[in-house]
């Protein structure tokens, strides 16, 4: 794909969602971060059910290394590895406090040194609550990266490196949650909606699923027979 339907692709994505976020539901930066990590291997959905219980009592790190493992676990059983989550969790806040003043850092280096926290962890927090022009990677943006031709790669790094090598500057700070929402709602994993696709005819993915078939022609109806009787009068 060249600069020129790279642009075109971007805006189209801008015109249909001017103003793009995360589906994560949060009020603050250390809220985002909680969230980001219980979402990982688990829905945006699922992560938010949870913590729309958790935070209105527990939403602060001191709060929350108040509960404890066991009691937050109470919170966020329903998510996929959550005794996992909730051990890292509790050990976050203990970092975030002890080194960082309860404070969620804007650096990478010290978000990754987090537990539970990876590049694609730190780079939705940073872009998304620091508003830094990173891209994370997930599993939706890797397949729509790839199968459009927008930046091909064959590991999440090299489609990310790509991906902030070859977006333009204008969109880069939103590209993120363009693909991201792209891949999870048209272009999906088993049956990619491309004839609703706002970007179909840019895209280089050769199994296109068609659009319905066209309705066949209705026959003209046949002329209606007169009667003897009215033919007579």
């Amino acid at each position: 794909m060249n600069d020129a339907r790279r642009r075109e692709l971007y805006g189209r994505l801008r015109a249909a969602n001017p103003r793009p976020t995360t589906e994560l539901e949060y009020g603050s930066p250390f809220e985002l971060l909680v969230a980001v990590v219980l979402s990982a291997q688990a829905t945006d959905k699922s992560v938010n059910l949870a913590t729309a219980r958790l935070f209105p009592v527990a939403r602060t790190p001191a709060a929350l290394l108040a509960l404890g493992e066991e009691g937050l676990r109470q919170y966020i059983n329903s998510i996929g590895l959550y005794n996992a989550k909730a051990k890292n969790i509790i050990a976050l806040c203990r970092i975030l406090l002890e080194q960082h003043d309860g404070e969620v850092p804007r650096e990478r280096e010290a978000l990754e040194a987090l537990p539970g926290v990876g590049r694609k962890t730190a780079n939705v927090v940073l872009n998304t609550a620091f508003g830094q022009p990173t891209i994370a990677v997930d599993t939706h943006i890797f397949r729509v990266a790839n199968r459009t031709g927008l930046a091909p790669g064959k590991t999440v790094r090299a489609v990310e490196d790509r991906l902030a090598r070859v977006t333009p500057p204008e969109f880069l700070h939103d590209a993120h949650h363009w693909l991201i929402l792209h891949g999870r709602y048209t272009c999906k994993a088993r049956k990619p909606d491309c004839p609703n696709c706002v970007i179909a005819d840019l895209c280089d993915y050769r199994d296109k699923t068609p659009g319905p078939a066209p309705s066949p022609p209705l026959k003209p109806a046949a002329p209606r027979r007169r009667s003897r009787s009215a033919a007579a009068e």
